[in-house]
């Protein structure tokens, strides 16, 4: 299975088209002509469309497990959709959209789930439908009107709010990695921030999954790799297997110099570096 393009954009539309939904769910009836996306230049008349979200939305999902179920196989765990997990505040209206986990059950322990992922993803270029079925490309999200994928604020805003709340949520969580799927890039406002959450390990990547949005510059990794874009499986492998092998934790605090410079001295007097780190989180923890 290869990376996001407009070839699975438009196998998308096919397939809705064909088994589920109607041209007026999917794209905007305009004078024009039926578009996924409103073209720059033209009236957007008075239409939203929202019908798609939905869609597109359980679409992703499905696609982002069957990308990435060889790769959770490899580490003798299994991808699984829409796991719920009451330690970690995931419930069944709010559950993690992707997660690799040592069972292949929605409802899981916290101790069993490995990775998870929030995906936020959209039909990114658009497109033009025409009868009987016929859906065409017509040009990248820089020549429409729409916001795909992590370029759209409230997008952004709601992954890091729930990824937040997952992190913050106990004990539990302080070992899980979560990352957000994408596909497009990030606005420039973004740049700073996701690198920030990065480096503070609430967040370890916003990955996008589409090697080529655009034929014209974007951004493709920030300077500390809060963003990147994959492009190809050996770099999402290879990503993936770092966060599995590595016995990261998530600390956060904040206390004052005296306080933290008594935590490093007795955690300072083990023996070994890793009996070292292990004390200074139970002390940092309180």
């Amino acid at each position: 299975m290869t990376l996001w393009n407009s070839d699975t954009e438009i196998q998308f539309f096919t397939e809705a088209l064909k088994n589920f939904a109607s041209p007026e769910q999917l794209f905007y009836n305009l004078q024009g002509g039926y578009f996924a996306y409103v073209p720059k230049g033209s009236d957007a008349e008075g239409k939203t469309l929202q019908s798609r979200n939905s869609l597109i939305g359980q679409y992703t999902e499905k696609w982002c497990k069957t990308l990435f179920e060889p790769i959770a196989n490899e580490f003798g765990l299994h991808a699984v959709n829409s796991v719920v997990c009451d330690e970690l505040g995931l419930s069944k209206r709010s559950s993690a959209d992707l997660a690799f986990c040592t069972t292949n059950s929605t409802f899981q322990k916290s101790e069993n789930i490995k990775l998870i992922f929030e995906i936020k993803m959209s039909i990114v270029s658009n497109y033009k439908y025409t009868h009987p079925n016929k859906v065409e490309y017509v040009g990248d999200y820089k020549q429409h009107k729409g916001n795909p994928g992590l370029l759209r604020s409230d997008s952004m805003l709601k992954a890091i709010g729930k990824l937040i709340n997952i992190r913050v949520s106990g004990i539990d969580s302080t070992k899980i990695p979560i990352v957000v799927l994408g596909n497009s890039p990030i606005t420039d406002s973004y740049i700073k921030k996701v690198d920030f959450l990065k480096t503070l390990g609430v967040i370890q990547g916003f990955w996008s999954l589409n090697p080529n949005p655009t034929d014209s510059d974007y951004i493709k990794n920030t300077p500390k790799l809060g963003f990147q874009t994959i492009l190809g499986k050996v770099q999402l492998l290879n990503n993936c297997k770092e966060l599995l092998t590595n016995d990261m934790n998530y600390f956060s605090s904040m206390i004052s110099k005296s306080k933290l410079g008594e935590i490093i001295r007795i955690a300072s007097q083990e023996n070994t570096d890793i009996a070292k780190a292990e004390k200074f989180l139970i002390l940092i923890r309180g």
